[in-house]
């Protein structure tokens, strides 16, 4: 039982790490070389969306982890999953504190009503996110050391 709650915990976040890479390297770097507003209005639809998956995702990866490490306690590679949890949990709080309050602004926005700055918003996000990207693939791939 235990095996099969490592190898779906290890699937369930390397989705999502996928999921935030190909934000990061694919779906904005084409939303940015769209003409006109198709950029911004890309982005707001993507941040109400995924806005709306993500927080959900994190979370069950977060208890799937603790699970994990709680279950295993006395075997092989916990300390990799514990560490790998600790590294979520820190992509959690960075999502709290940086990328949801851009995001909130932001999928709320139109050719309309955006700031003047949004811009350099949209590329602080990105910053962010960046960083975010490097934390939850470094717990992935704890994850997958645990598990050999």
């Amino acid at each position: 039982m235990l095996n099969a709650l490592e190898v779906f915990t290890t699937v369930v976040v390397g989705v999502m790490v996928g999921v935030e890479f190909s934000v990061a390297f694919v779906i904005n770097p084409i939303l940015n070389a769209l003409p006109g507003d198709s950029d911004q209005l890309g982005r707001a639809h993507g941040g109400r969306m995924l806005g709306a998956v993500m927080p959900v995702w994190y979370i069950t990866s977060l208890v799937l982890v603790a699970v994990w490490a709680v279950a295993g306690w006395d075997h092989h590679g916990t300390g990799l999953v514990v560490t790998a949890g600790v590294l979520l949990i820190l992509s959690v709080v960075m999502s709290l504190l940086l990328l949801v309050p851009i995001n909130n602004r932001g999928k709320t926005w139109t050719p309309e009503n955006r700031p003047e700055d949004w811009k350099e918003q949209m590329n602080r996000w990105d910053r962010f996110h960046y960083v975010r990207v490097a934390v939850i693939i470094a717990a992935f791939t704890l994850l997958v050391a645990a598990l050999a």
